[in-house]
């Protein structure tokens, strides 16, 4: 049992020693308090896995000392608390457990009955500690899991489901401060044209130094960078105007340009991208739906202009 962690809590030096002694035959050397306050504040420093907990105490009722205790406990905690008493009626016994006691002993204390008492509660807590290491196990999982489908396999930015999720959330905060919200739609310049010269493995890799681009462009905790499909790409930018995503927009059109991937069926010789800007301070009479379409327009405009720039659209309005 000397992975057993045992407060005992008693105001009788003569029975403190008794059971000491009788933990140490056990192998266990246990934490000591001979009163309530004692008690409570070691169990907030040590977070013991049994308390052998008098009833009656000088300062605070054993009692309010084990209702203070569950208070405390966090739940993935779980502390074993077994009262001594020299108490036999049932409503004193029944007190015990409603205040959060597991157990009793009744004093004088025998030593058998105590080892005893305690190899059942290390199998106790055994168990318990299995049970959070397996739900620390699952959160893990699930956490992960969240993350995976929150996340475009091949990029490791967002996917077009966070998309869906987080651009309504961003456009209701929008409205809400009555702020601009803006959506810029990027669009790999003749993608097609550079799968097919350079093969799909250098494709991906293309679309990921893109990516990290993209990610570099939305570096506040409300904006968003997300694939929004095959060579596209999305931002939604809170609290920003059209100037502000044009800027943003170009900027980045710039760092991709500086990357310098090769690309033949690009005036520069290298891999561009075009870009789709549209803004709006939300309310009741306008949509994100709308938004994007407006943005996607201003992206068909830019790559029918010669590609490798920034179109702003009007919300609403399709030319």
């Amino acid at each position: 049992m000397d992975d057993l962690k045992v407060l005992v809590v008693e105001d009788s030096k003569v029975t403190m020693k008794v059971l000491c002694n009788y933990l140490a035959r056990m192998g266990v050397v246990p934490l000591t308090a001979d009163s309530g306050a004692l008690a409570i504040d070691l169990y907030h420093r040590e977070k013991p896995d049994v308390i052998l907990l008098d009833a009656q105490l000088p300062d605070i009722d054993g009692f309010d000392v084990a209702l203070k205790i569950r208070a405390m406990e966090k739940i993935e905690d779980w502390t074993a608390i077994i009262f001594l008493t020299s108490m036999t009626k049932d409503e004193d016994l029944e007190r015990g457990i409603e205040v959060g006691g597991d157990d009793y002993l009744l004093k004088p204390i025998s030593e058998v009955v105590l080892k005893a008492k305690l190899k059942a509660m290390l199998r106790l807590v055994e168990m318990q500690r299995a049970l959070v290491h397996v739900t620390e196990q699952l959160n893990e999982a699930n956490a992960k899991l969240q993350r995976l489908s929150a996340t475009d396999g091949l990029t490791g930015i967002a996917n077009r489901r966070m998309y869906d999720e987080l651009a309504i959330r961003e456009w209701r905060r929008c409205e809400r401060m009555k702020k601009p919200l803006a959506l810029v739609m990027i669009d790999v310049d003749h993608f097609k044209l550079f799968n097919d010269k350079y093969g799909h493995q250098v494709g991906d890799e293309c679309l990921k130094a893109i990516a990290a681009q993209v990610g570099k462009a939305a570096p506040r905790a409300t904006d968003l960078a997300a694939r929004y499909g095959g060579e596209e790409f999305i931002l939604v930018l809170g609290e920003t105007d059209t100037d502000g995503a044009k800027w943003i927009a170009n900027r980045l059109r710039q760092q991709v340009s500086d990357l310098k991937i090769p690309h033949y069926a690009t005036s520069s010789r290298h891999v561009t991208i075009s870009c789709g800007v549209a803004a709006v301070i939300p309310e009741g009479k306008y949509s994100l739906d709308v938004l994007l379409k407006s943005a996607d327009h201003a992206l068909y405009q830019a790559k029918e202009t010669g590609r490798d720039r920034v179109g702003a659209g009007v919300y609403g309005v399709i030319e």
